[in-house]
């Protein structure tokens, strides 16, 4: 299942928009498209969870209910500079994975 080449184009497009300082909220109408190339190639899912909307305080993704105070504090690796949704748990050695847009490692964040 192939994304085609408008596809790809989308994404090279989206891709520099957003290396040039471009906020992902203005690109709403390239990511519709790019949504609309992915489930028609068979991407049944098409952008997913991947587009989310930030809020002022948790920009990219939402807060997590605590359920209680006494535990070691946890931390999560997210977008570096919170355009987006991706999380990911870290790893015990693995060195911090990297953004591919913007080329920078995840940033950690603590789970309040």
């Amino acid at each position: 299942m192939g994304l085609g080449e408008r596809g790809l184009r989308l994404i090279e497009s989206i891709t520099s928009e957003l290396r040039t300082g471009r906020p992902p909220e203005e690109l709403d109408d390239a990511f519709d498209e790019l949504e609309e190339e992915l489930l028609a190639a068979g991407h049944s899912a098409g952008l997913g969870s991947y587009r989310t909307t930030p809020t002022p305080l948790t920009p990219g993704f939402q807060q997590l209910p605590v359920a209680g105070r006494d535990h070691p504090p946890l931390h999560v690796l997210a977008c570096p500079r919170g355009h987006c949704g991706r999380v990911e748990a870290p790893g015990d050695d693995a060195p911090h994975p990297g953004c591919r847009i913007f080329g920078q490692p995840l940033r950690t964040v603590p789970i309040r």
